[in-house]
């Protein structure tokens, strides 16, 4: 019994050993609230997170680690989220919280690249590069990695919205530009994780419904929340889908359209498949080297 006890406790610690280390820093589009349908998934398996800030949050990055189970891989998986935060913000308030030797780090700013200057990417780029020397410093082999969000609906549709009158598109492309500035002013950071541009072809796939203010057409799902700023469920599950194919390099379609997490977040077969593809598609279009 004693040597069986043994090789299990070997077994664990050779298998925590290998897991690849991930820390996901963010706001509510990565910790996932609202989520728009329960579970929400905000509160989705946080007992397979690490939330460094202790808020039992699992958001994004547990449909994340859920995924990886599904496909057989070890990631270790930590978070550390704050509201409406921008890059500037975690370093000044959590940079000893966060800069560890993880193996990969996720980066995610603000919704609009800058709250008081919207579309400006000015400071994404100067904290993005601070950053990701931070951690080079506490890992010479991070890789750090930045996630460019979605478009807002309420940014596009409301005569507020610095994007009023524009392609609902426009402003992921606008975002992505900023998050494409960030990485090429530091040689640290790998890749930008085309979230946004996922959902831009989920529209044009008429996957999911363009204008959430003129009612969902018969069909479609509608990937913001109910606040046209956040995602649902099919939006944040898109989410986890486009970072789990571009950090892992698996295709999104490997999990299977009846994988767990997507019936877990009330999302049937068939638009969990059409999801898959729709990440799929948009991995593929990165690695031909032509974002949109």
């Amino acid at each position: 019994m004693r040597r069986t006890l043994a090789a299990m406790t070997l077994l664990a610690v050779s298998l925590s050993a290998s897991a690849t280390s991930i820390l996901f820093v963010g706001n509510s589009y990565t910790y996932g609230d609202p989520a728009g349908a329960p579970p929400l998934v905000k509160s989705y398996r946080p007992d397979t997170v690490t939330d460094l800030n202790g808020s039992g949050i699992g958001g994004v990055p547990a449909l994340f680690k859920a995924m990886t189970v599904t496909a057989g891989l070890q990631y270790d998986v930590s978070l550390e989220t704050v509201a409406g935060a921008g890059l500037d913000q975690h370093y000044r308030d959590k940079f000893s919280t966060i800069v560890k030797p993880f193996d990969v780090v996720l980066l995610q700013s603000y919704s609009t690249l800058d709250a008081n200057k919207p579309g400006d990417p000015a400071t994404l780029v100067k904290y993005a590069g601070m950053l990701a020397e931070a951690f080079h410093r506490a890992n010479p082999n991070v890789v750090v990695r930045l996630t460019a969000t979605w478009s807002r609906a309420d940014q596009a549709y409301t005569k507020q919205g610095p994007w009023y009158g524009k392609p609902i598109g426009q402003m992921a492309l606008d975002v992505r530009r900023g998050y494409n500035a960030a990485k090429a002013a530091s040689p640290l950071i790998r890749s930008v994780i085309p979230v946004g541009e996922a959902w831009n072809r989920a529209f044009a796939a008429a996957l999911a419904d363009v204008n959430p203010y003129d009612g969902i057409t018969y069909g479609q799902v509608n990937l913001w929340a109910p606040d046209g700023h956040h995602a649902s469920v099919y939006g944040y599950y898109l989410e986890a889908l486009t970072i789990f194919g571009n950090v892992t390099g698996r295709d999104p379609r490997s999990l299977g359209a009846r994988e767990g997490i997507a019936k877990d977040l009330g999302i049937d077969v068939a638009t969990a498949g059409a999801l898959q593809d729709v990440a799929a598609q948009q991995l593929a279009t990165e690695k031909s080297g032509a974002p949109e």
